[in-house]
């Protein structure tokens, strides 16, 4: 079976190029890096305030990347861990198909389903104007909630399914937000990682 099959789907949205690999990594590949990521991540659980009310964060999280250079989003301001083995393989994999060269990654660990991700768009300052964020998934399979910031009628759903890679280009930061919904379903963890580039 092929590693990287080509396979893609491209999401016709409005002002946003949005690129879908179901099964980026095969069945055992993906498995396998579950398990090592699962292991040899070295997780935390942040604090976070909203709305005056400080909580933890209804998710795990790490950075990893180069140089020690930090990434700041919702008043978090996280300080990255030097690329290991497992994290360098599915870099280099991603850099590959997005022909896009990326300093950092972003993990989140999704334990159960009572953990979740808000609507956000990934606009930092470091991440330049139009940035290219791939998002890489494993685990449980989650809905991927999007919507447009004017257009009331443009919405997506999409399952992110296990080894798939989903690609954010163009302008979608600027007229979309996205969210990773808490779900009334028996589902297992999940961990997802973003690829983003700091400039």
């Amino acid at each position: 079976m092929e590693l990287f099959p080509s396979e893609k789907i491209s999401l016709a949205l409005p002002d946003a190029a949005i690129y879908y690999f179901p099964e980026f990594f095969d069945l055992e590949k993906a498995n396998l890096l579950f398990q090592t990521l699962m292991k040899e991540t070295q997780w935390q659980q942040d604090t976070i305030t909203l709305f005056n009310k400080t909580h933890l964060q209804p998710r795990l999280t790490a950075l990893y990347g180069n140089h020690g250079k930090p990434y700041t989003y919702s008043g978090i301001t996280m300080r990255p861990h030097p690329w290991n083995a497992v994290l360098t393989f599915i870099k280099e994999a991603v850099e590959q198909k997005c022909e896009t060269q990326f300093s950092s990654v972003l993990l989140n660990l999704y334990r159960n389903g009572s953990d979740s991700m808000g609507w956000h768009s990934d606009n930092e300052r470091e991440l330049g104007k139009n940035p290219v964020i791939a998002s890489v998934s494993f685990g449980a399979e989650r809905v991927f909630q999007m919507k447009h910031n004017t257009i009331k009628e443009a919405k997506q759903n999409l399952i992110l399914k296990h080894g798939s890679l989903l690609i954010m280009a163009g302008t979608m930061q600027h007229f979309w937000k996205h969210q990773v919904p808490k779900t009334q379903q028996n589902v297992g963890p999940r961990i997802n990682l973003t690829f983003r580039k700091l400039d």
